[in-house]
């Protein structure tokens, strides 16, 4: 590899990386507006170890997804639609597990119960494993 092709190299990786990072700021924001707790609160003020787990396996989860697009996009666009897709998972399992399998994770979340951020934090990493397998051609 020569000098040029180094520099275009981490031109790419700083492109794709800020576009990450760019994201992961949006993954933040949208997921807040879906889920009806406010999880900034739970863990900064109420330092809620349910909200830490719950919120902290969306952001794992979905960065596993995001990853996956960014190794397997073949152009800027296609990775950035993959990591609209991903994001738009990630919210979707929160929405399945209130509505479908713990209709009352919300409270569990807001009282500390671990259990509750346990499965609800498995469950994201879950879909972003599955959504990263999935993003092949």
């Amino acid at each position: 590899m020569d000098n040029s092709d180094l520099l275009i190299a981490i031109g790419n990786f700083a492109l794709y990386f800020g576009i990450s990072l760019v994201f992961l700021m949006l993954f933040k924001f949208v997921y807040t507006l879906v889920t009806p707790h406010d999880e900034w609160n739970l863990i900064k003020e109420q330092q809620s170890v349910a909200a830490a787990i719950g919120f902290g396996g969306a952001i794992i989860g979905f960065s596993i997804a995001l990853a996956s697009a960014a190794s397997n996009s073949v152009s800027l666009i296609d990775y950035t639609t993959w990591g609209a897709i991903a994001l738009i998972a990630q919210c979707l399992a929160f929405a399945v597990t209130r509505y479908v399998f713990m209709p009352k994770i919300v409270e569990r979340i807001e009282q500390n119960e671990i259990s509750a951020g346990v499965i609800l934090g498995a469950t994201s990493v879950s879909i972003g494993l599955l959504n990263a397998a999935c993003m092949s051609y």
